[in-house]
């Protein structure tokens, strides 16, 4: 497969995958734990892969800075590539689909999670799990929000410096503008997780496998 990735695997049969996409500077290792967290119980595969760019000041990253809310056009084409024909692969080798994988991201991968759930020609995940991050803007890359949208699910800490809370916010006023809900919740944090959230996030995932099984039923 194109990227480096760890593994975290199920205690059984798998219901579906979670793939987190960890933030800028971090590399696979750093969101590895909250697979346990958000999937206590084994249930889906868990795969958190390492961004490709090695940048300043160090870490892998998933595209270079250019603007807040606009990845570097370059380095973020090659990346979404990268990501989408290792998730490509990732469906042929496990033969887990889309619709019965769950992406999601601190930061720069909560950037990354959006695109790839949403890109142009892409087929939608199960569900979305974006934490601190921002709805990317590229040019000539045109995100499809065309309804039904999975379910999203949004955290983002008002104390945010690195990534403002507005941008939470406007990700949250346009996925309810195409007919979605998402689960949203500000932290009185900076940019980091909020535990707090990611307990709430445990039962929404409950209730998405849920409808997965309901799908395929």
């Amino acid at each position: 497969m194109s990227l480096e990735y760890r593994v975290r695997e199920p205690a059984g049969e798998p219901q579906g995958a979670l793939v987190l996409f960890h933030g800028r500077g971090a590399n696979e290792d750093d969101l590895f734990p909250l697979l346990a967290a958000l999937d206590p119980e084994r249930r889906l595969l868990g795969l958190t892969p390492r961004g490709p760019l090695a940048l300043p000041p160090g870490g892998a990253h998933w595209y270079a800075l250019y603007r807040l809310g606009r990845p570097d056009p370059a380095t973020f084409r090659l990346t979404y590539a990268r990501a989408a024909q290792w998730l490509q692969a990732v469906t042929a080798e496990t033969e887990i689909p889309p619709e019965r994988t769950v992406l999601g991201g601190f930061s720069q991968g909560a950037v990354m999670a959006y695109a790839l759930a949403f890109g142009p020609g892409r087929p939608r995940p199960a569900a979305v799990i974006a934490l601190s991050g921002f709805v990317p803007t590229v040019p000539a890359f045109e995100l499809d929000l065309d309804p039904p949208l999975p379910p999203v699910a949004i955290g983002h800490g008002i104390y945010d410096d690195v990534i403002g809370v507005e941008w939470g916010r406007r990700a949250r006023a346009l996925f309810e503008q195409h007919g979605a809900d998402p689960l949203y919740a500000e932290s009185r944090l900076a940019h980091t997780v909020d535990p707090r959230f990611v307990m709430r996030l445990e039962p929404w995932l409950e209730d998405v496998l849920a409808a997965m099984a309901a799908r395929s039923g």
